[in-house]
């Protein structure tokens, strides 16, 4: 496997450290990993879209790896508008236009959010699971037991017994998520420690911590994001061309992502992998590869 080509770009508020594979010249996929993964999650999937002509860049989102704030300042926010609008700075960074934007959990959010309020920069989306915009105001609804149980980590994050233990265990909790989150994958083990160095980056915790204390409304945002927020909330429609895979064998329970078929108003095809869990694109990189070529220009 070719090694990526490694860089960093500074946007309003971040310098964001991603990798980048393929023709220059070629259409631009960006693929956005989420919690608690990094870039490597791609590193297949990347080699894939790469060898077929695109721009691929694999960014490593806010609290990841060599991903930094410029300010010490700045509110160590994870909010879904903060991520969606880093993916936006990075494509104004680059002088991206427009790119088909990918990915799941963290990133799938991201990706779904850039589709939603900025379609004119994004001229196809693969979302893993479906509609990922989160619905903060009914967050406080309660779900079905069987799904509850899975989401211990979310209510453990909400205290600071929750806090100390992701910041003097990180390592040991992530490793348990996604085995837990992908239990048909045996390779989880083996390939967490290649990704292990990213949950080290100096504002991880924060970063983290304030995602899932936000998405319940119980902790405020940074006020620079209320508007998107606000965009946000009322559930905006996704019409550009979109492929959505589903996580046949997701540990983290959940709707099923057909779902959300009413969110998506343009060209829409709903994919299941029936053995795949949580992290998608490392499981079953062939897959979220020929999804993502589908959508290309």
């Amino acid at each position: 496997m070719a090694s990526p080509r490694r860089a960093s770009i500074r946007t309003p508020l971040l310098s964001v450290d991603y990798e980048t594979r393929g023709e220059a010249s070629g259409p631009v996929v960006v693929l956005l990993h989420g919690f608690p993964y990094d870039v490597r999650a791609y590193d297949t999937a990347a080699e894939i879209i790469g060898a077929s002509g695109a721009r691929v860049i694999a960014p490593y989102l806010r609290g990841f790896g060599r991903t930094r704030f410029l300010d010490d300042r700045t509110m160590r926010s994870g909010q879904q508008a903060a991520i969606g609008q880093d993916l936006i700075d990075l494509l104004d960074a680059l002088e991206i236009e427009r790119a088909v934007v990918a990915g799941y959990d963290w990133g799938g959010r991201a990706a779904c959010i850039a589709a939603a309020v900025f379609p004119e920069r994004v001229c196809g989306l693969v979302s893993v699971d479906g509609y990922n915009i989160q619905d903060i105001a009914h967050s406080g609804s309660p779900a079905p037991p069987e799904w509850e149980k899975t989401y211990w980590y979310q209510y453990y994050f909400q205290s600071e017994r929750g806090r100390q233990g992701l910041e003097e265990n990180r390592e040991a909790l992530c490793a348990l998520l996604w085995r837990d989150w992908s239990p048909t994958w045996t390779g989880a083990g083996a390939a967490f420690p290649a990704s292990a160095p990213s949950l080290h980056n100096p504002d991880f915790v924060d970063v983290v911590i304030h995602s899932y204390r936000h998405r319940y409304g119980l902790e405020p945002g940074d006020s620079r994001y209320d508007e998107l927020e606000r965009a946000l909330a009322a559930g905006p429609m996704i019409t550009v061309p979109t492929v959505v895979l589903e996580s046949g064998a997701d540990g983290v329970a959940g709707a099923s992502a057909a779902d959300d078929r009413d969110f998506f108003t343009g060209r829409y095809e709903h994919r299941l992998l029936p053995d795949v869990g949580h992290n998608v694109p490392q499981e079953d990189p062939r897959s979220f590869a020929k999804a993502v070529l589908t959508l290309l220009p």
